[in-house]
């Protein structure tokens, strides 16, 4: 079985308030964006049951190769679950470390070929909460639906949005590596002047200024490039742009095919074409 797990762009992300337990509560739009990794799995018989074999090529995934969330969700669902032996692998295309939940999307796509694969019959509900367990994003990619998301980002309602789909995105990944807790550091939790659940009430062209990402703030003047990159994509004639999670993918969505200027060109432009 083969899925092409997706990433996602931030449509504003306000960091309402430190929790007691040390993580922050956030107000985000999460919309899916057509930048895909590739995960196949198959039944292998020569693989004991409830034992896999996971293989990844592609972009290089830091970290403890053990510590892989697609083997964190095998290891979290074969506790529950029977599972045969699995030969897997992942295709990385997504940068890691780039604010567009890739590595969320793989552990929920995984739980969801699991799912269907090995006919375990869990239900939707039930795979939510096992994807929670893993990221704090990952239960937003079971549905895979725009979605306002609050708490740690685990807790999500649908919301009804402007339809994207006739905007084309452009997403650049320039090559800054920023870890959850490096963009953190900076922040200062603040109330939300803009409820984003009444996104779909403002104008696209009103969004600048209004829907903003609160990472930015902390980001920005230490990372200048992500400043710039923001700017040039206004120059090139964005009707809106800003950074995506805690970065350092910068976006911009555009009502026409656009030619990108100055140094835009040179830059790591990771999707350029119309939303799916």
């Amino acid at each position: 079985m083969l899925l092409f797990p997706n990433a996602k762009i931030n449509i504003g992300l306000f960091i309402t308030e430190k929790r007691p337990d040390g993580y922050h509560n956030i107000e985000s739009v999460f919309y899916p964006a057509p930048v895909k990794d590739a995960l196949e799995a198959v039944i292998d018989l020569t693989i004991p049951d409830g034992e896999i074999q996971f293989m990844t090529s592609g972009n290089e995934i830091p970290g403890d190769a053990t510590n892989n969330l697609c083997l964190k969700v095998h290891r979290e669902i074969s506790k529950h679950y029977p599972l045969p032996g699995i030969k897997a692998q992942l295709h990385k295309l997504i940068p890691t470390g780039a604010g567009l939940g890739g590595g969320s999307a793989d552990a929920a796509f995984f739980i969801n070929l699991l799912n269907s694969l090995c006919q375990l019959n869990i239900s939707q509900s039930r795979r939510e909460e096992i994807a929670a367990q893993i990221g704090s994003d990952c239960s937003f990619f079971i549905q895979n639906k725009p979605a306002f998301c609050y708490g740690r980002g685990e807790l999500s309602k649908p919301i009804t949005l402007i339809n994207l789909k006739h905007l084309f995105l452009v997403t650049i990944y320039p090559n800054i590596h920023i870890s959850t807790q490096e963009a953190y550091t900076g922040v200062v939790p603040t109330k939300p002047e803009f409820d984003l659940q009444t996104l779909n009430e403002l104008p696209l062209r009103e969004w600048k200024g209004v829907v903003k990402n609160d990472f930015e703030d902390s980001l920005f003047p230490k990372y200048p490039k992500l400043a710039m990159l923001k700017d040039e994509l206004y120059q090139s004639g964005a009707v809106y742009a800003a950074m995506s999670g805690s970065g350092s993918t910068v976006y911009g969505l555009f009502e026409s095919k656009t030619v990108l200027v100055n140094s835009l060109q040179s830059e790591n432009i990771i999707y350029n074409g119309l939303m799916e």
